[in-house]
Parts: C-alpha cells; structure tokens; sequence
C-alpha cells in the first residue's frame, strides 16, 4: 500500500529481491520507497512484505536529531488505518516496534525479500459440486 498523501504520485507494486531507497516524493511532505533508476515512482507494499535494510534503521521524528533501531529486518504493515488523513504504512521490528516509513531518513537501501500470500478466496471457498444421490426405488 501507499501512503494517502502519495494519491498524486506514480506508484507500482513491490518485487521479490529489488533494493530499493528511501526518498521524498516530490510535491508532498512523505517518504517513501522507489527505485534508484525510477526515483518519481513510488514503490507500494503490501501488509506482509518482508524488508532487509543495507544498515540498521535509522528515522526522524521531524526533529533535529536522528535514532537509529538496531535492526535490519522488518516487515511493512499499517498503523491505525481506520484513522483518516495520517500517516499508516509502517515498518515492524523484531521487537514489536514500529516506525512509520514516512519517518525513516532518506536514502537508506533496503531489499524486498518476501511478498506476502495473497489467497484467492473464491477459489478456496467454493468446495466442488455435488451430484445429488437417487434413491433407489422400492422394488414390489
């Protein structure tokens, strides 16, 4: 998924085993992730993506100073999205902590290593048809 303030932006889905950076998305205030060679397209993950930073995560809070999660593994999910006109796609940790990838700095490198599994429900749901039985008729 992306962000709602990306509605503006190209976008595209996420692929097995590409790296890819964090940027800001021109004309909006969010970050992101893209591709190196196509940095205007936003690159959307579902809930369940698999991510590998080059580096332990570092993000901001808007703020001066950066913090840096001692980890580079995580996986894409959202915060609160019921909640309208806020931020949701964020990054789990290991550690059940989260960090909204708006916040993460620019430029970090991360990997996609595994996209979740989408399951077809119609085909699942539906179990195979049923010839109906013929009773046999009483024989006199």
């Amino acid at each position: 998924m992306c962000d709602y303030s990306l509605h503006a932006v190209a976008t595209r889905p996420a692929q097995v085993g590409e790296t890819l950076i964090t940027t800001t998305f021109r004309g909006t205030s969010t970050r992101g992730f893209a591709s190196e060679r196509e940095p205007e397209v936003a690159v959307c993950m579902l809930p369940g993506t698999e991510l590998a930073f080059e580096e332990n995560v570092k993000y901001d809070n808007r703020w001066i100073w950066t913090k840096a999660i001692n980890f580079r593994v995580g996986k894409f999910g959202q915060i609160d999205p019921d909640v309208p006109h806020r931020h949701h796609d964020a990054i789990e940790f290991p550690d059940g902590s989260n960090v909204l990838v708006t916040q993460l700095c620019e430029g970090q490198r991360v990997t996609v290593l595994q996209l979740p599994v989408v399951q077809q429900a119609a085909e699942h749901a539906q179990p195979a048809a049923r010839t109906p039985t013929r009773a046999s008729a009483p024989v006199d």
